[in-house]
């Protein structure tokens, strides 16, 4: 009788030749269980028990990291070996996400559940290949007859235990690790806003006010001596103060406007249209308004686009939309400038696609050299509270 084209499965084997192909690959499935099983635990001692003594160390954790990298690297050899000799079809589990800082890769690498799986079947294996390499090489010497029924059941306990420890990460423990990536995305973007809101006080309102008050306390001492003077330094700090007050509402609109928060996203985009350098059209096709995060959000990613607009794309008309499609909010943005708009690490593109990952958005870039320039970003919509 031919062998069955899939054989993935558990129940007892058909009348069968007792040494047809695929009883001769699970037979070197099992003789092989001891050598990968040694080689696994070996590996594993090595780098675990020192990293977990070595973790209260500079050394420790970078250990246990590397030795869990290893451990994934291991578990697709042992899944090759499944799909080649058992037909165990069992997909690559996702790979870790590679954005972000040293410190959050290093953080999700020892916390994946797909390297710490692996690293339990590593131990599991070598008990269990002594067990199966020798149930195999007595079958094969003294019981010839019932070597398919044996290779069967040795062969199941395997295909349990590559489904149960090598099969890739839930969609749970994806998402889990993706969040992860994404919470520390709006940290550092959180951080360098911070900062650029320090800078900004410091370099401008700040010196400002500090201008101001020594003007002031010359004016006061120039009263009675010259007034004529001191009427004239009390006017430059009134300009001064004209000065700050218009940078400290320009600060104001970059951390949240008023008119977002009073009227919503078309008033908002509305006056940031206006503000833009290259005539710009807006047409904001919403019955209700988001979640304020998701508004703020929308406002920002249009704000900073204008921002590239008038700066960089030569453009002579623009356009934005806004839209709800379903539980989404689209966002569309177009120039007729040069194009060559890029999403590279490091441009200011790629931050926008960043943040608006970090609250499960999409952001795509149509940018031929030559133009137009099309943006399309998506978010969740989120009910108001």
């Amino acid at each position: 009788m031919s062998t069955a084209s899939t054989f993935d499965d558990d129940r007892p084997p058909p009348v069968r030749p007792a040494y047809d192909g695929r009883t001769w690959r699970e037979v070197a499935h099992l003789l092989g269980n001891l050598p990968e099983g040694l080689v696994g635990f070996v590996y594993t001692v090595l780098w675990l028990f020192p990293g977990i003594a070595l973790s209260v160390t500079v050394i420790g954790v970078p250990l246990l990291a590397a030795g869990l990298a290893g451990s994934r690297a291991l578990g697709g050899l042992a899944r090759a070996r499944a799909r080649t000799l058992l037909g165990v079809r069992i997909e690559e589990p996702s790979p870790l996400p590679r954005r972000g800082g040293r410190l959050l890769r290093l953080r999700l690498r020892l916390t994946d559940p797909v390297a710490w799986r692996t690293t339990l079947y590593a131990f599991l294996r070598l008990p269990w290949g002594v067990l199966s390499f020798v149930l195999t090489v007595v079958a094969l010497l003294l019981a010839w007859p019932v070597l398919a029924y044996v290779t069967r059941a040795l062969t199941s306990v395997d295909r349990a235990m590559v489904r149960s420890l090598l099969s890739p990460s839930s969609e749970l423990e994806r998402r889990v690790a993706e969040l992860e990536q994404d919470r520390g995305v709006v940290v550092d973007t959180a951080a360098a806003d911070l900062r650029r809101i320090e800078r900004d006080l410091h370099d401008g309102a700040q010196a400002r006010l500090v201008s101001l008050a020594m003007g002031l306390g010359l004016a006061k001492e120039k009263v009675l001596e010259d007034p004529d003077a001191a009427a004239k330094m009390v006017d430059e700090a009134h300009g001064e103060v004209k000065l700050a007050l218009q940078e400290l509402r320009d600060l104001a609109r970059g951390i949240h406007p008023a008119v977002l928060t009073d009227r919503g996203l078309d008033a908002a985009l509305s006056a940031v249209a206006a503000r833009c350098t290259v005539p710009v059209t807006v047409d904001v096709d919403l019955d209700e308004r988001p979640a304020p995060a998701i508004e703020g959000i929308a406002y920002f990613t249009v704000s900073e686009l204008l921002q590239n607009i008038s700066k960089h794309s030569h453009a002579r008309t623009a356009e934005i939309e806004l839209w709800r499609t379903k539980e989404r909010l689209l966002i569309q943005v177009r120039d007729d400038g040069r194009g060559g708009a890029s999403t590279d690490k490091g441009s200011g593109l790629a931050g926008l696609a960043e943040r608006l990952g970090s609250v499960d958005g999409l952001f795509t870039v149509d940018s031929p050299e030559g133009g137009p320039t099309v943006v399309t970003a998506e978010l969740p919509w989120r009910e108001r509270a």
